[in-house]
């Protein structure tokens, strides 16, 4: 059987420690991974540390072209690489190979191209016989941690900036797709990134705490980013806080998409089908709550039903969730509205299905506060549908939730758009399309308990830190 390799100082490295990686669409194991230790862990901090300065000095254009190497080698592998996050996470070969990978792919070649622009300023002093130069240089060694669930664009962007900027990373990938996760070392490997620059790693479950806590400890690590759940995001920046280091997070979200009373129905009906059920709902991004004015709210619910069948009819498989605790929560979230009043309007939680990491889509209908899907992220094939009279009402229920990650507003009416937009506390607003859009060209993060900081086009800003050097005018060097 098939074991996933740990990467360290451009290695493969095997323990006896192994893990097992299931299919969710079958539930057996279909490979095994090394599960990293303390010690593993620790040893790659070393490497990537002692990697750190020759790739820090490393020019510009020369980092640039590992970039363009590595984008073009993932491109080439798309199908490959592709098949591999089917297997290990569920994905559809749309989601895969059609949207995952080539978006990283695109990220790979944008990143590539603003290496050369980190750039210093020489400011004005008030003595003008001094002059000052503000200079940006990398961190040092950067630990990165991603999920699962956007295997190849979470995985790339989570070290790509980093490593663009000059520093070195230790990435720790899930260990429920470490195979297509592996893949972001790989590709930089075979595309001439030097040994120790990237090392990945990852680690069973019972070891997790443990080993997180070392690295946030060590001396080397400089600062952090991690995309995952609200709730180990609280852990890590208790973590990062109590050693003083800078930590850029994407948390969890509930978004919600607005559809107002002059929305074109059909097109909203459509976005919120595929931002509520695509992948499953298993997107930090994925429509949570669709609020909708009363007045058109008839007509929308039978545009959605109809989206909803035609993207992901009942006559094909259930949708696929990466274990069945998944399925288990969006059923009990779904349990107790229908308790307290709400209405299954679409889909059915007492259906057979083949696996128990299946579930087809469900849409509630007249959630409110008390429900525990009012306030709890789904993260699932589940969404809310909840009435509201106006613009201000619709407002006030979008921004009644910790998160603040993505929205979505829908209208024919640029200016009541924008409106809406600004009064929602969200890291992104989407006018007339899916709650679900991240690419290089914008910047990516939340507000609120959906994390701090910026991927995307400020991503590089994100990993350099600021010296500031002054020197006396008519200095001569040796004198």
């Amino acid at each position: 059987m098939l074991t996933v390799p740990l990467q360290i100082r451009g290695k493969d490295v095997h323990t006896s420690k192994l893990i097992d990686v299931t299919n969710p669409s079958t539930g057996k194991v279909i490979h095994q991974a090394s599960g990293a230790s303390v010690s593993d862990a620790l040893a790659a901090v070393s490497v990537a540390e002692s990697a750190f300065e020759a790739w820090a000095d490393l020019p510009p254009g020369q980092k640039r072209n590992i970039f363009l190497k590595a984008a073009d080698i993932l491109e080439r592998r798309t199908e490959e690489v592709g098949k591999w996050e089917e297997e290990e996470a569920g994905a559809t070969t749309f989601y895969a190979s059609g949207f995952d990978v080539p978006t990283a792919v695109n990220g790979l070649r944008d990143v590539a191209g603003k290496i050369s622009g980190i750039v210093g300023t020489v400011p004005a002093l008030s003595d003008p016989s001094r002059t000052g130069l503000i200079m940006k240089e990398p961190y040092g060694v950067i630990l990165a941690i991603a999920p699962w669930n956007a295997t190849f664009i979470l995985g790339f962007r989570a070290v790509t900036y980093a490593l663009a900027a000059g520093n070195t990373v230790i990435f720790k990938v899930s260990e429920l797709a470490p195979r297509s996760m592996g893949v972001i070392g790989t590709v930089f490997r075979e595309a001439g990134l030097p040994d120790g620059v990237l090392n990945v790693i990852q680690h069973h479950p019972e070891d997790a705490a443990e080993i997180t806590k070392k690295l946030i400890e060590h001396p080397a690590i400089r600062k952090i980013n991690f995309t995952g759940s609200t709730a180990v995001g609280r852990i890590i920046a208790k973590l990062a806080g109590e050693n003083l280091k800078p930590v850029l997070m994407e948390l969890g979200g509930k978004a919600p998409a607005i559809v107002l009373d002059d929305a074109d129905l059909a097109l909203a009906a459509q976005a919120c089908a595929l931002g509520s059920f695509m992948h499953s709902g298993q997107i930090c991004m994925s429509t949570d709550r669709i609020i909708v004015q009363k007045s058109i709210s008839e007509k929308f619910v039978e545009q959605l039903k109809g989206a909803i069948e035609a993207i992901f009819p009942s006559s094909a498989e259930a949708l696929v969730l990466v274990s069945p605790a998944g399925v288990k929560k969006n059923k009990a979230l779904v349990k107790d509205a229908t308790s307290k009043g709400a209405e299954v309007i679409f889909g059915d939680i007492n259906a057979e299905e083949a696996a128990p990491e299946r579930m087809r889509p469900v849409v509630v209908k007249g959630v409110k506060k008390g429900m525990d899907i009012y306030y709890t992220e789904a993260f699932g094939p589940t969404v809310s549908l909840i009435e509201v009279e106006d613009e201000k009402e619709a407002i006030r229920i979008a921004n009644d939730t910790e998160y603040g990650l993505a929205s979505a507003v829908f209208t024919n009416d640029l200016v009541k758009g924008l409106r809406v937009a600004k009064k929602i506390e969200s890291g992104a607003v989407h006018i007339n399309a899916m709650s679900v859009h991240d690419e290089p060209s914008l910047p990516h993060g939340g507000i609120k308990s959906s994390g701090w900081g910026r991927f995307g086009t400020n991503g590089i800003d994100e990993w350099v830190k600021t010296k500031t050097i002054t020197f006396q005018n008519g200095f001569v060097a040796g004198k």
